[in-house]
């Protein structure tokens, strides 16, 4: 079966996931962390592309963000991609790929799915058993949005401005939120979407998508359609 072409639809909220390759490291010294993150930030603002919230792990990264034109998404994604690349093996003395094909995403409705995924990414390194609390871990966003770091390249999408009414209470209420932490359903349900490409979303959400896009959004229902019966 013909796989599906990636999702790119602007103005909507993408989850992006890229993997190492063999799920080998992708990052080996805090060097290759920084220089990930200017790249985001150098490319997303020449493709026109909202970062929104980020975690960078030792063979993967997630990003949440909103392109403003179709062929921005991909166009950052193969900028950053192609620069992280030729830069490593540069630094390593090696050849050849460095991830696993080519990146997943898919859109996800903000209003219902935003703030959890950004949960959900602030917690890898948790999860992982790297840090005790995600305040402790310095390649992610979730720093910038309790009040511990300003990273200038990120655009808070305003679905974060629901949490309060002034900065401080914004940070208070996200730090709780991360505290709370999202549940495992939630978790495979983000990572499954991402992964699939599906979109997540109500059914009104995707019905209004669908407008804006030929490619199929849901998986099909399994069986052959149903066969319309005619009468004479």
């Amino acid at each position: 079966m013909a796989r599906l072409p990636r999702l790119a639809v602007p103005g909507h909220v993408h989850h992006i996931i890229q993997r190492g390759n063999n799920r080998q490291a992708i990052f080996l010294t805090s060097s290759d962390y920084e220089k990930m993150c200017s790249l985001i930030a150098e490319s997303a603002a020449k493709h026109s592309v909202d970062i929104h919230a980020y975690v960078l792990m030792s063979n993967h990264f997630h990003l949440l963000a909103t392109p403003k034109t179709e062929q921005g998404l991909p166009q950052m994604m193969q900028a950053i991609g192609r620069s992280y690349v030729r830069a490593f093996n540069q630094t390593y003395g090696r050849t050849g790929t460095l991830w696993e094909g080519r990146y997943r995403s898919t859109v996800i409705q903000a209003d219902q799915h935003l703030l959890a995924c950004m949960v959900y990414t602030d917690l890898n390194p948790v999860r992982a058993g790297l840090v005790e609390e995600a305040r402790d871990y310095p390649w992610s966003s979730h720093a910038h949005y309790v009040g511990l770091r300003s990273d200038k390249w990120l655009t808070p999408h305003p679905q974060t401005w629901t949490l309060g009414n002034t900065p401080f209470a914004r940070e208070a209420a996200y730090a709780e939120m991360v505290q709370a932490g999202v549940n495992r359903a939630q978790q495979q349900c983000l990572t499954n979407s991402a992964m699939s490409g599906w979109a997540l979303g109500a059914p009104d959400f995707i019905a209004n998508l669908q407008k804006t896009t030929p490619r199929r959004l849901v998986m099909r229902k399994p069986g052959r359609p149903a066969v319309k019966q005619h009468t004479s």
